[in-house]
């Protein structure tokens, strides 16, 4: 009986240890992507403030998992979530669509499109899909994803009065069990007094209320995307701060010196059904 216990502890503390292993690979894959040559120089040299590898470990990724990206907009993430997908998972990039009636997001969809073909080898696998609330949402199966991430486009929706829709979508497309990750442009007590979202910021308590109202449930929140520098009260919202830097030359030393906004960093959770 004592030598099948050893045996069977023998067996645990391998398990654990291949565990362990095959997670501390996947993180160094993550980190080596993230250091990769082949990301926009302007785009690696936001890290300090977008912080992609604490971010995506605080949501849990695994490079075997489905992942939506909802809104990736110039492919910021793409350059590391397709390669770090690309052999064991799935990466679907919920964009807009390529025949929209919006000239301006049918520019996004093409010239998105446009970067995925100019390097097939890093984003040949990645799978398109179409996110234009309110009416174009069937961006991936029913109960299919592991996990969705969305990052700084929730004031989008709330001040277009979509966030009902989309969060009903992101819902819909996640497996019970599944990871949404959410980074915020976070409104202070008192600025701005308008967070709607039309200035870029939205209070945290109301953005968890939104997600929840949908069926998630919050399960972890970090700072790791905080700024405590962000005073939330410029003259253009968010996009006074870099990488916008819209009043141009005006205070720009002030802004740069300040840094990207005040982020929350959300991670929810669709419940498994009971």
């Amino acid at each position: 009986m004592k030598t099948l216990q050893k045996h069977l502890f023998k067996l645990l503390l391998l398990a654990i240890a291949s565990s362990v292993s095959v997670g501390s690979q996947a993180d160094d894959k993550l980190e080596k992507i993230v250091a990769g040559k082949h990301r926009t120089e302007s785009y690696a040299a936001r890290d300090n403030y977008r912080n992609p590898v604490e971010t995506l470990k605080f949501f849990g990724i695994k490079d075997n998992m489905t992942v939506v990206e909802i809104s990736p907009g110039g492919g910021w993430y793409t350059e590391i979530l397709a390669p770090y997908l690309k052999d064991n998972g799935t990466y679907i990039a919920a964009g807009y669509d390529p025949e929209s009636k919006s000239d301006y997001y049918k520019r996004g969809a093409l010239s998105y499109k446009k970067k995925l073909d100019a390097n097939p080898e890093l984003y040949g696998k990645v799978k398109l899909g179409i996110m234009e609330a309110p009416d174009k949402m069937d961006f991936a199966a029913p109960n299919s994803a592991d996990m969705i991430v969305t990052f700084r486009n929730t004031h989008n929706w709330n001040s277009s009065g979509n966030a009902e829709v989309v969060f009903a979508a992101m819902f819909k497309a996640l497996k019970p069990g599944g990871i949404l990750g959410l980074v915020q442009h976070r409104a202070g007590h008192n600025f701005p007094k308008d967070t709607s979202g039309k200035m870029g910021y939205l209070r945290q308590d109301k953005v968890i209320e939104m997600a929840e109202a949908a069926g998630f449930r919050l399960i972890d929140k970090s700072d790791v995307n905080a700024n405590p520098k962000d005073t939330r009260d410029h003259e253009a919202g968010v996009w006074t701060l870099p990488p916008v830097l819209r009043l141009k030359e005006k205070d720009k030393e002030k802004y740069m010196a300040i840094g990207e906004s005040d982020r929350m960093t959300l991670k929810f959770v669709k419940p498994e059904a009971k």
